[in-house]
């Protein structure tokens, strides 16, 4: 297997310099409109945001914050978590949410996944629920939403608030709906990597209910109400609730604006990389799952955030594509109720199957707007001698 040649270049994970030489000069307008106002945060910049990102949503409120986690967080002490109540999260995902609900003051508390969506399914949500159980936190991961409708549903039966990690959801709609907005609120991340995704971190909290909006809007800024963007002397306002500095910075806001005007083809280009892949990879020995969007109810609006793919000996693959030159991305090494930082919920390995399932063969392959298509052929070729060890 190792002696494939190397690929003709090497082939980053991620990567957006083509995306940035093209939208430069609208970017360094923004960014020159930003240094003329002189107010490099929570200024004019991440209003305009704010507005750009409601109208693209629906969301009757946005509210920019640094990062998608510190949405998260703000968004699980603004829905009313209080300390010990129980959050469901899913054995599957990131470190965010089930950190998130620790930093509220929450109890995370696991429940296993679809193997499709890699997302939390009704039934596992109703094993999982317990007398302490107060709020849903549902992840949307990759390329499609959760089964929203039936999470909802099992939200009525045991009197559960829905929050929505969406943070790789921006552009996903269920019956018209955007992610994020199907409970009480939802986040969004703008981390690189991210379909709208800018140069450092940044995130939002999308949301229907005012009071919500209210206080996120007061904790992101040292727990002040009133109207902190681009109000200087609101510095000086009394302080309501114990908050912190959480504002979104004016350069990261007009970078995103000028990637907003073209997310859409981004979101298109997504599509048809994922969709080459796909041709591609079909019957491949070695590979046990493409990605597979499932038929709802509903009509579903997806988007290929990561293209993730489940394959037999995926550590090694991903080492001998590394020698070859392709960067990939393991999601997620390790499942959330086997993280030590959580070894005190007491969860043991066979908890959650599917889960675990997960963590020892998913991949995901390079798949950004910038991506060429040879560039696809090259990692599918190589995959393909890995498993065939031949051409």
């Amino acid at each position: 297997m190792d002696s494939v040649e190397p690929a003709a270049h090497s082939i980053p994970f991620f990567s957006q310099a083509v995306t940035f030489d093209e939208l430069w000069p609208l970017i360094s307008q923004h960014i020159h409109d930003v240094i003329d106002h002189g107010k490099y945060s929570h200024g004019h910049k991440v209003a305009e945001l704010e507005r750009a990102l409601g109208s693209y949503t629906d969301a009757e409120h946005v509210i920019a914050v640094n990062s998608g986690t510190v949405a998260l967080v703000l968004l699980l002490q603004a829905g009313g978590l209080h300390s010990g109540e129980e959050v469901v999260v899913p054995a599957f995902s990131c470190i965010a949410p089930a950190s998130s609900v620790v930093l509220a003051g929450g109890r995370p508390v696991f429940a296993d996944i679809d193997p499709l969506t890699y997302a939390l399914t009704p039934e596992s949500v109703a094993d999982a629920v317990t007398r302490h159980s107060r709020f849903l936190l549902p992840v949307h991961l990759f390329c499609q939403l959760a089964d929203i409708g039936g999470l909802l549903e099992v939200a009525r039966r045991y009197d559960l608030t829905v929050l929505e990690d969406s943070t790789q959801a921006i552009g996903m709609r269920w019956d018209g709906v955007h992610a994020g907005l199907l409970g009480m609120g939802g986040v969004l991340s703008f981390f690189p990597t991210k379909t709208l995704g800018t140069i450092g971190d940044a995130g939002a909290v999308l949301t229907n209910d005012a009071r919500v909006a209210q206080e996120v809007a007061a904790l992101r800024h040292h727990g002040r109400f009133g109207r902190p963007l681009d109000n200087f002397p609101g510095i000086s306002h009394t302080t309501e609730l114990s908050g912190t500095n959480r504002k979104m910075d004016d350069v990261q806001a007009g970078v995103l604006l000028a990637k907003l005007t073209r997310l859409d083809a981004d979101i298109a280009r997504r599509e048809l990389l994922a969709a080459a892949y796909t041709e591609r990879l079909r019957g491949i020995p070695g590979i046990e799952r493409l990605p597979t969007l499932v038929d709802r109810d509903v009509k579903t609006i997806s988007v290929y955030s990561v293209y993730l793919i489940e394959v037999q000996q995926r550590d090694e693959l991903v080492a001998s594509l590394a020698r070859k030159g392709v960067a990939t991305k393991t999601y997620y090494p390790t499942p959330l109720h086997l993280q030590p930082c959580f070894a005190d919920l007491g969860y043991t390995r066979g908890d959650f199957p599917c889960a675990e399932a997960a963590c020892e063969r998913a991949l995901a392959l390079p798949c950004y707007p910038d991506l060429p298509l040879d560039d696809i052929d090259q990692v599918c070729e190589l995959i393909r001698r890995f498993y065939t060890g031949r051409a």
